[in-house]
């Protein structure tokens, strides 16, 4: 049994992601839905503090189950579908290869007479960001074009979902900065504390309706009611994290509803709208859009881990950030198993003198870096089986590699 479990320590050491021999399989024959709303009637799920099990899905009912997480036990990792000897292409290098030119093209786009706004709408456009969600889209893009006609073409419309997805999560960080007060963002000081907040929530409207206006040019109706789902759901995440739930059971499903509507809505909804526009076929919709919810939702766990496992200078923004604006986010929440006293913190938002401190050596005393972690796996896991339903190419084998790379990034 412990040679089935994620095994922390090597995780840090950027081990391989395969699953042990005899591994648990994420899904269950007929299984449908969001991963944290299966578990619902899964009678199986225990809790030795409170119900996460409505939260999760029963494809790992015991992954609240704390005392079933090794800490001591040799690594044998995680859980992909990746076998041994299997190499795939760096889906980084293979996706750059139709993004040359994106930030330009982005300020192409911007195309703003005023000099300070357009400073400040060009400012994160850089291209010293990461740049992964553009990545999965073009990914996404080639891999459907290849399973409906074996064409190797990508069309215009479709890189251009790449610009608009990396547009409008610009503008939902230049917002988030603001509403956060926060001072750093990629290693560099905030458009906020530049610009100042009201200029900064201009520049953010300014790249929204930048990226509405490319989306319109396309004019695919179902496209442009995917992103607008998109920026509903940013509005409501943004709402739930504003909130909290008093009730210890809701807590854990209230925050994966807001870690989907906040990160992963955006990335699932990118990967459907570059197949809807490649592919006629339904079904290869809902394979895109279940591997960006899944792999959105993992890339936003981890995010979470290293905001307690990373220094302020890998992150390029300060470290125990979420407990500083009395987020309680996944490794807090599975720390409360082991410290009930956690609880008490939580619902006053870590806003008494000291509490950031102590939530914060609460959480690396406990199993919550290691059970968070878990989670991302798992999802990273049933990203992974979801692609793996599209025919065999460079590019969806790089979507599966990128899987991995969710899991071993330090930044």
């Amino acid at each position: 049994m412990a040679t089935r479990w994620w095994c922390w320590w090597c995780w840090r050491r950027g081990c391989s992601w395969r699953p042990a021999a005899g591994s648990p399989r994420p899904e269950r024959p007929g299984c449908a839905g969001p991963l944290w709303t299966r578990a619902a009637s899964d009678t199986r799920a225990q809790m030795p503090y409170f119900s996460l099990g409505k939260t999760l899905t029963p494809a790992f009912p015991n992954v609240h189950r704390i005392s079933q997480f090794p800490q001591r036990t040799p690594a044998v990792c995680c859980c992909s579908q990746i076998q041994s000897g299997e190499k795939y292409a760096d889906p980084f290098k293979l996706g750059w290869r139709d993004l040359k030119g994106l930030y330009e093209d982005i300020r192409k786009e911007l195309c703003i007479s005023t000099k300070e706004l357009k400073d400040m709408s060009e400012y994160y456009f850089d291209g010293k960001g990461k740049a992964f969600r553009p990545i999965v889209v073009v990914l996404m893009a080639r891999a459907c074009n290849i399973h409906y006609n074996n064409s190797r073409d990508m069309q215009a419309s479709q890189r251009s979902i790449a610009l608009i997805t990396e547009m409008i999560h610009t503008a939902s960080l230049v917002h988030d900065d603001v509403i956060d007060d926060a001072s750093s963002r990629r290693g560099k000081h905030t458009v906020n504390k530049i610009w100042g907040e009201k200029k900064a929530v201009l520049a953010g409207d300014l790249i929204l309706s930048t990226a509405s206006l490319a989306l319109a040019r396309i004019g695919n109706t179902a496209v442009i009611s995917l992103f607008s789902q998109v920026i509903e759901d940013l509005v409501r995440g943004e709402f739930l994290q504003l909130g909290s739930k008093e009730n210890e059971n809701e807590r854990f499903a209230h925050y994966l509803e807001k870690t989907f509507k906040k990160t992963a809505s955006l990335i699932a909804n990118s990967c459907k709208a570059v197949s809807v526009l490649g592919c006629p076929d339904p079904v290869v919709h809902e394979i895109a859009y279940q591997y960006g919810k899944n792999v959105g939702i993992a890339f936003q766990l981890i995010d979470d881990v290293l905001d307690f496992t990373s220094c302020s200078h890998q992150m390029g923004k300060p470290t125990s950030a979420d407990l500083k604006l009395g987020l309680a986010t996944g490794p807090v929440l599975f720390a409360c198993q082991q410290f009930p006293e956690m609880n008490a913190m939580i619902m006053r938002r870590f806003s008494v003198p000291g509490d950031v401190d102590r939530a914060r050596q609460y959480v690396l005393q406990s199993d919550g870096v290691q059970q968070t972690t878990y989670l991302a796996q798992r999802y990273c896991h049933e990203a992974v089986r979801e692609i793996r339903k599209l025919r065999p190419s460079t590019e969806r084998d790089a979507l599966i590699q990128l899987s991995e790379s969710v899991l071993t990034r330090d930044k």
